[in-house]
């Protein structure tokens, strides 16, 4: 299983003996599924798969800045209710869609920028869409059928296509740090007409870490000076990331904010929690060449309907270069 091979991945990261090195470019992917988690399920926030490429900025000797990382990505999130199947007694039974269908797929770009006294300020902006445009039914269709799952059944109740404009802006500091131990304030605002709420709470750091401005933590890892003194040669810490969130609109569950409704659609939209609590417990890793963060992400319910709360495993791996 995808968990297992996860696991022994780690295992011959820890075994490395890699040491730091400056590189200013990084490429690499992240893939998110609830079967990392060896639960079995298949529900809510099911899959989801990002490509990254970063490039360290130069930053002027004198400037309050000790890192600028500009980034590209694209990926695709996939949604399902409680199974990705609502085939029950011969038919499709729309009780069973305690959250909506729904797939978000989009492009987008940030920049991150890091300073001495170990805050960051990272901006962000995203084009997407929800909705069958964001091929969701057919990337899921296609894992299943070709690789021994059941069939999907329930898509054409999914989300209508709406196109999205997204911001973002994440703010991180550092509160009290000791010699394998240091405590950090995150903080991220939404704003779209796919997505628009707030999230706030601490990060516990235990290992081998760096400075936030040159750290996994931060997405940092890409560098342009190489006269910056890390506190190890590499990074290695365990992290618990608790997070209160605000929800104010989520295209995925609520369908367009602006857009009239299709009277021939079967969309099912349905009602967000506006207060979600998340648990996300992870590894952080970088050494010469590679990146690595894995974790465990639990989170209440996100829409008043669903019948449980739910959690899935999240893996990036990243390659540094010059």
């Amino acid at each position: 299983m995808n968990y297992k091979l996860f696991c022994l991945f780690v295992c011959l990261i820890c075994c490395c003996k890699a040491f730091s090195q400056s590189h200013s470019n990084e490429i690499g992917a992240q893939s998110d599924n609830d079967s990392y988690l060896g639960q079995g399920s298949d529900r809510y926030y099911t899959d989801g798969i990002f490509i990254y490429y970063r490039h360290a900025l130069k930053v002027n000797a004198g400037s309050e800045l000790q890192n600028k990382v500009l980034g590209f990505e694209a990926g695709q999130k996939i949604f399902n209710p409680q199974s990705g199947s609502i085939y029950y007694g011969g038919k499709d039974d729309t009780r069973y869609i305690d959250r909506p269908f729904a797939a978000y797929l989009y492009v987008g770009s940030t920049l991150n920028l890091l300073y001495k006294n170990e805050s960051n300020l990272k901006l962000g902006g995203q084009i997407g869409v929800v909705g069958p445009d964001a091929y969701g039914k057919q990337v899921q269709d296609y894992v299943h059928d070709n690789f021994g799952f059941y069939h999907p059944s329930g898509w054409e109740y999914q989300i209508d296509n709406n196109w999205e404009l997204n911001l973002s802006a994440e703010y991180n500091r550092l509160l009290a740090r000791g010699s394998w131990i240091d405590v950090s304030l995150t903080s991220y605002a939404n704003l779209g007409n796919g997505f628009t709420g707030a999230g706030i709470g601490p990060l516990l750091r235990l290992g081998d870490f760096n400075q936030l401005f040159n750290s996994v933590s931060t997405q940092s890892t890409a560098i342009k000076s190489s006269s910056v003194t890390s506190l190890h040669s590499h990074e290695l810490f365990f992290y618990y990331k608790p997070q209160f969130n605000v929800v104010a609109y989520d295209a995925t569950v609520q369908g367009s904010l602006f857009g009239s409704r299709n009277p021939n659609s079967m969309e099912i939209t349905l009602d967000p929690e506006r207060f979600v609590f998340s648990n996300q417990l992870g590894i952080g890793y970088s050494g010469k060449r590679f990146v690595l963060d894995a974790a465990a992400i639990f989170h209440t319910k996100d829409v008043k309907q669903m019948v449980q709360s739910h959690q899935w495993g999240s893996v990036t791996l990243l390659y540094r270069f010059n």
